[in-house]
């Protein structure tokens, strides 16, 4: 079994080095559209991610759009994140001829003011747009990112990932025993990049995603009101000409009530509120393929899973 599950590991880092290889070779609108192709076959052939798109769609947006708007914009998810896997493959390209190349920016005044006051902040955004160009962008522009991700079960393709990411300018600390490192680093005025809207094992609550119940971490609220910094909610959006927009939004705060659990909930409701609003703008461009509602009130969830 271990021999198995080391050759297969084996296969999948090669497989991936040669995408790597092949999308880094031929010119980037060529790649994207030899990206979308497969994309579009991967979207009819694969009926689980697909009906999990579609199904997802409908619960938040069902009563606003119709069947087929929703359908067309589950075809336009995999589309975008085939143009967002051939940009993320190449972001040392883009370091190389220049970041800005294909990039603009939008109200970063809260960005630059969190920043300029010399402290640590939590940069907060969702599995949505280019997340990964983002951190690059971010981190050659100075900003000097941590960002927390989950480590792969593959150790080789874990390494690479690490290694590009570092490579970018941000620094990548593991999910799991992340909260030391996280710590220290708000600590030394550095900004830390965290994901919250995924349905993850990490310690949350039930706030509401799109009218339902979505089990969501309650990390950055806690460090928030521990530290006393603030939040600033961050995205990168794809635009139609094939060129990225980041923009910066309000930050926002823990609000010292003395009710420590209600104060926490109250600003991870917040924060979900924020991710919401930025796909709202997009939402052909989240990963509505998850499963964000998994977990729902009520379910038989392990305490370690909840917050009180």
């Amino acid at each position: 079994m271990k021999l198995n599950k080391s050759f297969r590991h084996a296969v999948a880092y090669g497989g991936v080095v040669l995408l790597l290889s092949f999308f880094r070779a031929i010119p980037r609108r060529a790649g994207i559209m030899v990206a979308r192709m497969l994309a579009l076959i991967f979207y009819r052939v694969s009926g689980f991610h697909r009906k999990n798109t579609i199904r997802h769609l409908t619960w938040a947006f069902g009563r606003e759009k119709r069947q087929k708007e929703i359908k067309r914009i589950a075809r336009h998810v995999f589309l975008h994140f085939a143009t967002v896997i051939v940009d993320a493959i190449r972001i040392p390209i883009h370091i190389k001829k220049g970041i800005d190349r294909h990039i603009t920016t939008k109200n970063l005044q809260y960005l630059d003011a969190a920043r300029r006051s010399g402290k640590g902040y939590l940069l907060m955004t969702g599995h949505f747009g280019n997340w990964e160009l983002m951190g690059a962008w971010i981190a050659q522009k100075g900003y000097k990112p941590h960002a927390v991700g989950a480590a792969l079960s593959n150790p080789k393709l874990n390494k690479l990932i690490v290694k590009t990411r570092n490579a970018a300018g941000y620094i990548n600390i593991a999910r799991g025993n992340a909260t030391k490192g996280v710590i220290q680093a708000l600590k030394d005025g550095y900004p830390v990049g965290l994901l919250i809207d995924q349905d993850t094992r990490s310690k949350g609550v039930f706030v509401d995603f799109f009218g339902r119940k979505a089990h969501t971490p309650v990390g950055p609220a806690l460090l928030a009101g521990l530290l006393e910094v603030p939040i600033i909610p961050v995205a990168m959006h794809l635009k139609k000409d094939l060129t990225y927009e980041i923009q910066s939004f309000p930050p926002l705060w823990y609000m010292d009530t003395g009710d420590r659990v209600k104060d926490t909930i109250t600003l991870t409701r917040k924060c979900s509120d924020a991710c919401e609003q930025m796909i709202r703008e997009h939402p052909e461009q989240w990963v509505w393929m998850h499963r964000r509602w998994k977990k729902q009130p009520g379910d038989n969830i392990k305490k370690k899973y909840l917050y009180s």
